[in-house]
């Protein structure tokens, strides 16, 4: 059985690795990704993605033109069928879901209610809000592929990053995604034994790669070069890996986003399990966006995949070595002392205890436990906060 070296020397069996995923954080973004998206929108390689969203942004033309030029259209013979006359254009456009709901924002209109009038009085009340409303000049993207659809209607300074830009980002360092380098679609835990296997075959239902008509999304991980970051109590290692998440959409449904952490498994479902680290940026489509991911999203990736582990080996080293309590009462001082109630306080202890055979004493065994609590919450809100305590905590040993 082939073996893959871990930092530090340690070795693991082809068949994958043992992980301890009731540390950390739970982190379930991609798993949304992965239960909402139809077969056509799943890809088996980065360059079969790339090829569907460069196709798409080749077939497609950007232009400002005034809003209360725009002709709103409907059929006689088809109550569900409402077009688009744009300037400088003989032939309609038809607009899509997104676009339609774009325009009814525009103007202020509900576009859930005008969906469900007949075309003919949609169009009456779209046209009289494009006609009339303050804004003077839009910013449409225009597509041909197939038939002229209109994309998108945003504001005249809307920083368009196109998909493909993205994921051209992304193949920079990652290849095809699938192997070719140390970047590649996740494997796969197994709940029953605990060993995470980090070679699974890329499917429709095990690929992390997606695009629909208004977003892209990708999550890679480097899972063939696990990482050793102290010892679990039973004196295993505790395996990490890294991985990242990130996001756009060029026709204004989400900002670009990119997001990059050490986990210590994904499941079948794609939920990151032993999440630590985490961080992420976000840039909105404003004026300025193009130049923003030029010098600040795509270095970020590029860098984080370069990047040594070695920082977050001696953080979690030095968290582990950091005793700050010693007694119960040292224990209880602590959380208290940094906004934890009592109720919360006790609950905490009770689930390094659980969990780890043994009362917190360290800054790590406190940041673990005030995780495990976190993932408990069924709000979101509530489980950030927390979760925001916890970095917080562990920033305080760097």
């Amino acid at each position: 059985m082939s073996e893959s070296l871990i930092s530090g020397g340690q070795s693991v069996a082809r068949g994958g690795y043992r992980v301890d995923v009731s540390q950390g954080q739970r982190v379930g973004r991609v798993s949304s990704e992965w239960f909402s998206r139809p077969d056509d929108e799943r890809f088996l390689s980065l360059s079969d993605l790339h090829g569907a969203v460069k196709g798409r942004a080749e077939h497609s033309r950007t232009r400002t033109l005034e809003s209360a030029a725009i002709r709103v259209e409907a059929s006689r013979d088809n109550t569900e069928s409402l077009t688009l006359m744009l300037p400088g254009s003989d032939t309609p456009i038809a607009p899509t879901h997104w676009s339609f709901g774009q325009l009814a924002s525009l103007v202020g209109a509900p576009a859930t209610y005008l969906r469900q009038l007949p075309a003919a009085l949609a169009g009456i009340n779209l046209q009289y809000g494009l006609t009339s409303h303050r804004a003077e000049q839009v910013k449409t993207l225009e597509s041909d592929e197939g038939r002229l659809e209109l994309r998108a209607v945003t504001g005249p300074d809307y920083g368009r990053i196109y998909d493909h830009e993205l994921v051209s980002a992304v193949q920079r360092i990652a290849g095809n995604g699938t192997g070719d380098t140390r970047w590649k679609v996740p494997g796969v835990l197994d709940w029953s034994t605990g060993i995470y296997n980090p070679h699974v075959d890329v499917t429709t239902e095990t690929t992390t790669l997606y695009a629909s008509d208004r977003d892209v999304f990708l999550f890679l991980v480097d899972d063939l070069n696990p990482i050793e970051a102290g010892k679990l109590p039973d004196g295993s290692p505790d395996l990490f890996f890294r991985g990242f998440y990130c996001w756009n959409s060029e026709v204004g449904a989400k900002t670009l986003g990119l997001a990059s952490f050490y986990l210590r498994a994904v499941c079948q479902n794609r939920n990151l399990w032993g999440v630590e680290q985490f961080e992420e940026i976000a840039i909105r489509h404003s004026k300025y966006a193009a130049s923003r991911f030029a010098h600040e999203a795509a270095p970020a990736l590029t860098r984080f995949a370069d990047s040594s582990p070695r920082p977050f080996i001696e953080g979690i080293r030095t968290a582990r070595e950091r005793i700050v309590a010693r007694s119960d009462e040292d224990r209880s001082a602590f959380l208290r002392k940094r906004g934890f109630s009592k109720a919360e306080t006790t609950k905490i202890i009770e689930r390094v205890l659980h969990e780890e055979g043994h009362p917190p004493t360290s800054i790590f065994d406190f940041v673990q436990g005030i995780t495990a609590l976190a993932r408990d919450k069924p709000h979101q809100d509530a489980r950030l906060t927390l979760e925001g305590k916890a970095k917080a905590l562990m920033e305080r040993v760097h």
